[in-house]
């Protein structure tokens, strides 16, 4: 196994930043060669890197926080944690970045600093390409769909949507392991006939460009496992991963509301109290750590902002395999007209 290094930002989330540097330990005891860039105020990171071998500690005095304006705070907090690990991915001084912060501020700085690929158009003009947020969502076949994007681009072209279905069914088969994916395009029916002017116009060229694509689907197929790939613009990814985190979560209350609410329940509840355990862990998301921005000139996974010290480390080893599994090389390879 090669020996990678990951940028991990330690102010970024909602929790202290304990959980982040926890977290970071529990990464270094699972991958021996794994080295990380620790980013942060000095007196955070500093002595945090001073007592292990394999951290290294970038000052970072600058805090990107959740009600910041995410442009504003990327063009005027250049000092910042999130800023300067991905400058320190553009620069090579770390192959990876994995932060709990804000995702409009992660989407920003690694677009403006880690820099998206470019294509060439049909004038010939070098343009760079959207970026796509994806993760994993469990399915009812026992395994995952890839749902690109989730919310880094409300407004988009058809074009951006056919790179949005190749980069994501790249990271199915590297990520996920995926041989063959199964891609579908998130419309309002199955039908090829449906869908809004938009998805109407996707739908064709999505057809012709993308290959293992199967046709539209519906929201509930993003847990049916009838599809391996859902894609969408990012305002409709966005309301249907916080929709279907919603449902997940109404579920679980109801269920422990009914467990709970009678001597058979609570009875019943410590029977199965260790199965359901396992199927709130497999719908937090933990074990996932968080969503990778594709469509960079480098490895960047965003975690959830009430993120746990076992998401920081699944986040930081993600983006260590990311890197190993040279997935920005093959979600080049899988676009048309990518020049460097």
């Amino acid at each position: 196994m090669k020996k990678v290094r990951i940028a991990v930002d330690v102010v970024g989330g909602d929790e202290e930043p304990k959980v982040v540097l926890d977290g970071i330990d529990d990464a270094l005891a699972a991958d021996a060669e794994l080295e990380v860039l620790a980013v942060g105020p000095a007196d955070i990171v500093e002595p945090f890197a001073a007592e292990r071998d394999r951290v290294e500690a970038l000052v970072a005095p600058d805090v990107i926080t959740m009600e910041d304006d995410p442009i504003q705070a990327v063009m005027h907090k250049r000092k910042s944690s999130i800023v300067l690990a991905c400058r320190a991915v553009k620069k090579g001084e770390a192959d990876g970045f994995f932060s709990a912060g804000s995702t409009g501020a992660m989407t920003a700085a690694a677009t403006a600093y880690v820099t998206p690929f470019k294509y060439l158009n049909e004038a010939g003009e070098k343009r760079p390409i959207r970026p796509c947020i994806v993760s994993e969502i469990p399915n009812r076949a026992d395994g995952f769909t890839v749902l690109a994007d989730m919310g880094a681009n409300p407004d988009i072209d058809a074009d951006d949507m056919v790179r949005f279905g190749q980069m994501a069914c790249t990271y199915a088969r590297v990520v996920c392991g995926i041989a063959n994916p199964r891609v579908g395009l998130l419309s309002n029916g199955s039908e090829d006939t449906k869908g809004s002017h938009f998805t109407k116009e996707c739908f064709p060229l999505m057809r012709d460009n993308v290959k293992g694509f199967v046709g539209n689907c519906e929201g509930t197929d993003l847990t049916s496992g009838d599809f391996d790939v859902v894609v969408c613009d990012g305002f409709s990814g966005n309301i249907a991963l916080k929709a279907t985190e919603g449902a997940a979560k109404l579920l679980l209350h109801e269920l422990k509301r009914v467990l709970l609410s009678s001597t058979s329940g609570k009875i019943a509840g410590l029977l199965v109290k260790r199965g359901l355990k396992s199927i709130q862990a497999r719908l937090s998301g933990d074990a996932r750590g968080g969503a990778v921005l594709l469509g960079l000139r480098g490895v960047v996974v965003i975690g959830h902002g009430a993120t746990s010290v076992e998401a920081v480390k699944n986040g930081t080893l993600a983006a260590a395999s990311a890197v190993r599994g040279n997935l920005v090389e093959m979600l080049a390879a899988s676009m048309d007209n990518i020049v460097r």
